[in-house]
């Protein structure tokens, strides 16, 4: 069975991680950092705005059993895409609306669902959510992966 990557960013990490956890066909889901300039952060580096990344998860996921496509609906109902650096009471680009894709086809279907969005007047303002290639994604310590998931198989090959 080969199972893929989504990281996503939509406020904090553990609402985002509240999204996912019952979702069917999430394999797994890590809290972490991604999408700055510091190698690997510290949570109050994150926190505090100082280190460019984003509070994200990172999700491994079955496709035969949940598009990407299917997550990104997800994600998108799941925080307020048209909010810069904003989510509830977490202010900061730490807490950006974000996708960070591993292919083209990954990159695609955001965009085009971004503008699906866009083109449905869903949400007050444009959808500000960046979309950008994956890079290094850096594990939350242990004490923030209190609602991590693992299902299925101990390892797994991605596709």
């Amino acid at each position: 069975m080969k199972y893929a990557k989504a990281i996503l960013a939509g406020g904090n990490f553990w609402d985002m991680q509240n999204t996912f956890i019952r979702v069917s066909g999430i394999v797994s889901i890590q809290a972490g950092y991604t999408g700055g300039r510091v190698p690997n952060p510290t949570y109050m580096e994150v926190a505090g705005g100082r280190s460019g990344h984003a509070e994200a998860v990172e999700l491994v996921f079955n496709p035969e059993q949940i598009s990407y496509e299917q997550i990104l609906d997800i994600f998108f109902s799941a925080h307020n895409p048209a909010s810069l650096n904003r989510q509830g009471p977490d202010i900061g680009p730490q807490y950006r609306s974000a996708v960070f894709y591993f292919d083209n086809t990954q990159k695609q279907i955001a965009l085009k669902k971004i503008a699906f969005l866009n083109a449905s007047k869903k949400f007050a303002g444009p959808v500000v959510t960046e979309v950008n290639p994956a890079g290094p994604f850096y594990p939350a310590a242990p004490y923030h992966q209190h609602r991590q998931l693992h299902r299925g198989e101990t390892s797994c090959r991605l596709s």
